[in-house]
């Protein structure tokens, strides 16, 4: 799409607009690209970058700064990450390692979970984000207990051991041998299935138990769902008042705004984190092209992490579209990694 020198002067404009903060016009171009070009070619390709959308003009007598677009083509073509251990990356692993490298229980995941997401924040000076393992949906054996006429109590035991209870408000009594037979149905044929396994077997399963049982198995489908799905914080957050520092984010009230509530509500992290649970690598999220991000100043630089290899989660960094990628690249990298191995020690 661009030659050599258009892609030249784009990187160079995108680096100097990362580093100062500022439009950046031909002299700086000329200076720091290393082409021996006139002012007035320069311009001709800024004008043609600036046609296809790679870079605009803030003011009429201002240099030119980076579009969503023009970042895009920045990170995917132009931009160059060092590969194996770099003496950045090397120390960056060093301080990851020792922040996250704690002593942790069996049980006490979180630590170390919030450890990655400090270390994440320090590391970049942005926001480090972790979304926390799933907790497993399937179930191992249910009981039900009569409390009263119209209520019931859900007892749900996951394959790691853990308990759940469920109140169920019931619509007709049910006699203890009837319990006992909707329990038993249910252990006999999906202990082990996750509960939306279950609802999608059970349409045809219920025409062999009594009409009447089938209220009872819908409620505590619905009820176990609920329950197998809930893990306390689904997102762990570490460092976002160091987005109040940057103008391009904070620079005024509606952006503030946007900015408190995507981590006051977080839906919107969860669904990005989320997304990336099923991409392989380092992800690149750039507001303004992708409507998973919230505010068209803002990236998201994400990877997934592992638990005795399978994909349980996304941690990641959220800054400025006007941040050294190249450096944010390697922080993120190497902390699912080694949280990847942290998790699975344990």
């Amino acid at each position: 799409m661009l030659d050599h020198r258009a892609q030249l002067l784009l990187r160079t404009l995108i680096e100097r607009y990362i580093a100062d903060g500022q439009p950046v016009g031909s002299r700086v171009l000329s200076k720091f690209s290393g082409l021996e070009l006139s002012p007035a070619t320069i311009r001709n390709v800024m004008a043609d970058l600036e046609e296809m959308g790679f870079i605009s003009s803030p003011h009429t007598s201002a240099g030119r700064v980076p579009t969503p677009r023009g970042y895009r083509f920045f990170v995917d073509t132009l931009l160059t990450v060092g590969q194996g251990e770099s003496a950045e990356s090397a120390l960056f692993h060093g301080q990851i390692e020792g922040q996250i490298d704690v002593k942790i229980k069996p049980d006490q995941p979180q630590r170390v979970i919030s450890a990655a997401a400090s270390a994440l924040s320090s590391l970049s000076q942005f926001a480090g984000v972790v979304m926390t393992p799933r907790r497993a949906s399937a179930f191992r054996h249910i009981e039900f207990l009569k409390l009263s006429e119209s209520r019931v109590l859900l007892i749900i035991v996951s394959p790691d051991g853990d308990v759940q209870n469920r109140i169920l408000f019931v619509d007709r009594v049910y006699s203890s041998s009837e319990l006992i037979e909707a329990a038993n149905f249910f252990n006999h044929h999906y202990a082990g299935l996750s509960f939306s396994e279950v609802r999608r077997r059970l349409h045809q399963d219920l025409q062999e138990l009594r009409g009447q049982m089938s209220g009872l198995m819908q409620a505590a489908l619905e009820a176990g769902s609920d329950a197998m799905s809930e893990s306390g914080e689904q997102v762990v957050i570490s460092g976002e008042r160091n987005l109040l520092e940057i103008s391009d984010l904070s620079a005024n009230m509606d952006k503030l705004r946007q900015l408190f509530a995507m981590f006051d509500q977080k839906t919107g992290l969860l669904q990005l984190l989320d997304v990336s649970t099923r991409a392989h690598g380092v992800q690149i999220y750039i507001g303004g092209e992708s409507q998973l991000v919230p505010m068209d100043d803002m990236s998201v630089i994400t990877a997934p992490y592992r638990v005795d290899g399978q994909i349980v989660g996304t941690l990641g960094v959220i800054g400025p579209t006007r941040m050294a990628y190249e450096r944010v690249i390697p922080i993120v990298d190497i902390t699912a990694k080694l949280l990847s191995n942290a998790l699975s020690q344990h």
